[in-house]
């Protein structure tokens, strides 16, 4: 990763990540790990919801950041969101920073 790289660039999805939703924030996402961050912060507090094609997308993200040297961090997403995550096997993927849930604080 070039040394002018950002440290961090930051995501924010606002609304249900799903349907037609998913492809236009697919190509942001692909836009911002082309600009090399070191860390993709994906912000999901404003997303009620995701999608099969959302968490594709995420993987694909996340896959493109470690492949490069970086990480990509998903910012607060909601107790609903992390368990679409849980469900689909994937949320230990994921690098997760503020999640609204109080889950892991009862263990």
């Amino acid at each position: 990763m070039p040394d002018e790289a950002r440290s961090e660039t930051v995501v924010v999805i606002s609304g249900a990540l799903e349907g037609p939703e998913v492809d236009r924030w697919g190509v942001v996402m692909t836009e911002a790990v082309a600009l090399q961050p070191r860390r993709l912060i994906i912000d999901l507090g404003d997303t009620p919801t995701v999608d099969a094609a959302a968490i594709a997308i995420l993987l694909q993200a996340h896959r493109a950041m470690v492949q490069a040297g970086g990480r990509l961090v998903l910012r607060r997403p909601v107790d609903r969101v992390r368990r679409m995550l849980r469900v689909a096997r994937v949320e230990e993927v994921f690098e997760v920073e503020g999640a609204e849930t109080t889950e892991r604080n009862r263990s």
